[in-house]
């Protein structure tokens, strides 16, 4: 009996420990969790080669059927349907790498409304850094 109580309350304190996690590990990454993951020079902001070097590895990485290029199914919802035919000049449905890495420099420029070339996480907390973000997750 002894032993059926002091299991029941290890149960408990260990579900209640799990109940109080910060509600932080929850939240997708914000900007300053990003600054910190794209960063590579460890300055404090992401400029623009950083940003594409992040990029250029998800595009590899959703590019499933080894086309060269991404589908509205390769993308999962990373561009909409507008989104990827402003970012197809070609109007064949798909983004090869120049032209996905082309959307991802415009929607950089978007979030860079100071134009200094780098982003810090302010920047990226924003809804165009945001709409950034989404696009090389």
């Amino acid at each position: 009996m002894a032993i059926r109580v002091i299991s029941t309350f290890a149960a408990i304190a260990l579900a209640a420990t799990a109940l109080s996690a910060p509600a932080a590990l929850a939240k997708p990454a914000g900007g300053a969790a990003a600054v910190k993951m794209i960063d590579t020079d460890n300055d404090g902001t992401v400029d623009m080669k950083e940003i594409e070097a992040v990029a250029s590895a998800t595009f590899d990485r959703l590019e499933k059927d080894a086309d060269g290029t991404l589908d509205a199914k390769e993308l999962k919802g990373r561009l909409s349907k507008a989104g990827v035919k402003q970012a197809d000049p070609d109007n064949d449905g798909t983004l090869d790498k120049k032209e996905y890495l082309a959307a991802v420099a415009e929607r950089f420029k978007a979030a860079d409304p100071d134009n200094d070339g780098t982003l810090d996480a302010k920047e990226l907390n924003s809804k165009a850094g945001k709409a950034l973000l989404a696009l090389i997750k």
